[in-house]
């Protein structure tokens, strides 16, 4: 349906508090953003304005991808940093790289501006619920249907990349679609629609707490329009068996 795969989510490794690689914080003074361990477990946001950015394999490596202001469905695009090296060196995850792979950005290089969250979200496929939390401390939980057989649920790190009205793509969607950038290696055989996971409605209040799509998460209007008030673009999402 569409170009989601029947819209699910992702998440990054072990829950809890946020890892500390990630809880980073960024101040200027000397013409880049200088990243430092910061107190508290908030999560930086990497948002590319005109020109683009470049994506690298590593600190210095080769580029292997090149982002624009927007992403394919026209939101303003913003980068979840997963991790940092040397300071200067942000990773980052997009849909581009395909599940398991993060793009290094150099801080210094220009062309972004910085926010934090202090929210990630977190998917348990065991046992199929959302959790969202708020400087490491559950605020929200839910049950969801995730991937079933053959079509699982990606697991990994991952960021919020578009927050999209259902209604505009398909009715199965229900109210709001949170698009990931996960992707789903493993389509189901004659599938139609685009690959990309997300977070979406569905027909069926049957499908929580149960094993049903494509790979997407399917969640309850309630929690997704929660999502949609306060998850901000770039927000981590965990995703794990």
């Amino acid at each position: 349906m569409g170009r989601f795969v029947a819209l699910g989510l992702v998440v990054l490794g072990a829950l809890g508090a946020a890892p500390a690689s990630a809880r980073i914080s960024l101040s200027g003074g000397d013409g880049w953003a200088r990243v430092g361990i910061a107190q508290a477990p908030t999560h930086v946001i990497v948002h590319v304005q005109s020109g683009g950015l470049a994506l690298r394999s590593r600190p210095f490596g080769p580029v292997i991808a090149r982002v624009g202001a927007t992403t394919p469905f026209g939101s303003p695009r913003a980068l979840g940093v997963m991790t940092t090296s040397a300071g200067r060196w942000l990773a980052v995850s997009d849909a581009s790289l395909g599940n398991g792979r993060l793009g290094w950005i150099d801080a210094s290089a220009g062309g972004v501006s910085y926010s934090r969250t202090r929210l990630d979200v977190e998917i348990d496929l065991s046992s199929r619920t959302l959790v969202v939390r708020r400087d490491g401390i559950a605020i929200r939980r839910t049950s969801v249907g995730v991937g079933r057989s053959g079509s699982p649920t990606p697991t990994g790190r991952f960021a919020v990349t578009d927050k999209l009205n259902g209604q505009s793509y398909s009715r199965y969607y229900g109210c709001c679609i949170l698009a990931l950038s996960a992707t789903q290696p493993n389509l189901p055989a004659g599938w139609r629609g685009g690959n990309r996971i997300a977070i979406h409605g569905t027909l069926s209040a049957s499908d929580f707490g149960h094993a049903v799509s494509a790979g997407c998460v399917h969640a309850p209007e309630a929690t997704l329009r929660y999502l949609m008030r306060n998850v901000p673009l770039g927000t981590p999402v965990f995703m794990h068996a």
